[in-house]
């Protein structure tokens, strides 16, 4: 299960909230925070965003290690990404990214997600 699964449900759980009562306020179904629970489904950036509001949680949040990550500190997701792109693109991106706010770091990943759309 990734960080961002552990956490949707940590933060749900924080905030004594049933996978149904989640779904009410985010205006989506109950199988779709199954999903975002299990794995089985990645959130897009305006369904982080939506989380962020109605948990009160900073959007990064959702990304930060869980009890999943290494000693090193490295989730085992993002090392098996870093493997697939390769270690030069992955450092150019990190490069660019590294001085970008959060908001524009989730515009960045809302228009490569509706790019590959």
């Amino acid at each position: 299960m990734s960080n961002i699964a552990n956490n949707i449900r940590q933060y749900r759980e924080e905030h004594n909230l049933t996978q149904q009562e989640l779904a009410l306020k985010l205006r989506i179904g109950t199988k779709k925070i199954e999903k975002y629970e299990s794995g089985e489904s990645v959130p897009d950036t305006q369904a982080i965003l939506r989380l962020s509001t109605v948990l009160d949680i900073p959007a990064s949040e959702f990304l930060n290690d869980g009890p999943a990550g290494n000693a090193a500190g490295v989730d085992e997701d993002i090392k098996k990404l870093i493997e697939e792109i390769g270690t030069k693109k992955a450092e150019l991106i990190l490069r660019a990214a590294k001085d970008f706010s959060e908001e524009q770091i989730l515009k960045v990943m809302h228009t490569l997600y509706n790019t590959q759309a």
